[in-house]
């Protein structure tokens, strides 16, 4: 598996995208400020995340998402590292996440990379979502908020 920066020309893999968040409008608004990573084998997307400058030496991790064909596999794993090393090597000295509460395999996988929980911001999936998400059988109302000192 190869993790490279999508480059000017091509086009971002919104299906992928859409895995990890919902709201096709909200994700092309972070793709116009951030830069997306794409992890491929045998020249098929697999997997992806974006970086989005938030504040000086400050970034977020936003959409990390892997097809559902290749869960299980650490790929999700292998992204996070890799966006951790790109902000590093990029001069970042914070990296911050935010997911559901509902995403409870997501709220493992940031801990296990070296994230700690800093905020909650309350009712968040419902004011910027118009349609109720659902994961886990737990409705995703609040983002947590997550933070790694780089």
């Amino acid at each position: 598996m190869d993790i490279r920066l999508l480059t000017k020309d091509e086009t971002e893999p919104m299906d992928v995208l859409m895995l990890a968040d919902p709201s096709q409008r909200i994700v092309e608004e972070y793709l116009k400020r951030g830069e997306c990573y794409i992890a491929e084998k045998a020249n098929q997307v697999i997997g992806v995340y974006v970086l989005l400058p938030t504040r000086p030496e400050t970034v977020e991790l936003v959409n990390v998402a892997v097809v559902e064909t290749h869960h299980g596999r650490g790929i999700g794993k292998q992204l996070v590292m890799n966006a951790i090393q790109t902000a590093r090597g990029k001069g970042y000295k914070t990296m911050e996440v935010g997911t559901g509460n509902s995403s409870i395999g997501q709220l493992a996988l940031y801990q296990k990379c070296g994230f700690r929980m800093t905020s909650v911001d309350i009712d968040f999936f419902i004011r910027h979502y118009q349609e109720e998400i659902f994961e886990n059988g737990i409705q995703c109302r609040d983002m947590v908020r997550l933070s790694l000192d780089l």
